[in-house]
């Protein structure tokens, strides 16, 4: 029996998605991938790549449902660990930076699909962060922390957590994992960009500040 004949199901569709992987933790944006290359990479045919996926987004799909698994994870450990208020945001950035290191690939690919030429795979990480969003706004109504904002500022305001947190991606990912001095740095920095929207969101008044409607004008 041959090797190829030996593969569980899967396996090529996955050693495909391991290769993407390790091309992009190697510096390869994920726009620039060939077919060629990631077979390569994987040590598969070419052609065994069309019995998985359409062509390349159709994987880069597949790999945003993986990270948006690992961003479940990390959610659920934050969920089970920060427990007082007052630790919420030291402690979520502590996670979120351990699971950048433990998964640098997956957060090379999500910070090159933000700003990537496939509008499919771009399209599909944002979804994942604004269910992230979603998320943290049904947390933080859980906590009774935000009580006096509107919904619509609530959602406003776990967007721009999310899109804080995800712009730091660049820093982080952009430092050795063995420099200590560099991540404590953008993990005290990122604290206090989270500590200022907490901050302005705890004085804002969503009674009060509503802006004018569409064709209004403000008095």
């Amino acid at each position: 029996m041959t090797q190829r004949q030996r593969r569980k199901p899967g396996e090529t569709r996955d050693k495909l998605l391991e290769a993407t992987l390790t091309l992009v933790g190697k510096g390869r944006h994920f726009a620039s991938l060939g077919i060629r290359e990631v077979a390569r990479q994987a040590e598969v045919v070419p052609t065994s790549f069309y019995r998985h996926f359409r062509n390349m987004d159709d994987l880069g799909l597949q790999l945003v449902d993986q990270l948006g698994l690992v961003l479940r994870r990390m959610m659920r450990e934050a969920r089970g660990n920060v427990l007082h208020a007052d630790k919420l945001i030291d402690e979520s950035v502590a996670i979120f930076i351990s699971h950048v290191e433990a998964n640098r690939s997956f957060f090379f690919f999500m910070a090159q699909g933000l700003a990537g030429e496939s509008r499919a795979v771009q399209d599909g990480i944002r979804s994942e962060m604004r269910f992230f969003a979603s998320e943290l706004a049904n947390d933080l109504r859980r906590m009774r922390l935000v009580d006096h904002l509107s919904d619509s500022d609530l959602e406003l305001t776990c967007d721009l957590v999310v899109r804080t947190v995800a712009f730091t991606l660049t820093d982080l990912l952009g430092v050795s994992p063995d420099d200590d001095y560099q991540i404590a740095q953008i993990r005290e920095r990122t604290a206090r960009f989270l500590q200022l929207i907490f901050v302005g969101a705890a004085h804002w008044n969503s009674r009060t500040q509503q802006g004018p409607g569409p064709g209004k004008r403000q008095a």
